[in-house]
């Protein structure tokens, strides 16, 4: 476990993969190549979380947000545009109902 911990700390660039991204699937092919033992997507997941290891989400963000005026935006425009709740009135809508009739 102690060798497998060094390779996932030097990265995915240094295993040959285009980004810094660490992915289950990935994870299982390199204990593949340098283990020769065969684990399953699942299997791997559960190997990395036993020891400690956490999933890599990575963040999607427009680069065009803006997080403040979307704040704003929420706070001052919303409630203004915001269709009012129509009252119900009360009764049934089932047809077997006779107040429904």
């Amino acid at each position: 476990m102690a060798r497998l911990e060094r390779e996932l700390e030097r990265g995915p660039l240094a295993h040959g993969w285009a980004d810094q991204r660490w992915t289950s699937a990935r994870v299982k092919t390199m204990i593949g190549r340098l283990f020769h033992v065969s684990y399953t997507v699942e299997g791997t997941w559960r190997l990395l979380r036993r020891y400690g290891w956490s999933r890599q989400q990575p963040t999607w963000r427009a680069i065009e947000s803006d997080d403040d005026a979307a704040e704003l935006w929420k706070r001052e425009v919303w409630p203004r545009v915001r269709a009012p709740r129509r009252r119900t009135a009360g009764g049934w809508s089932s047809k077997t109902m006779p107040a429904s009739r």
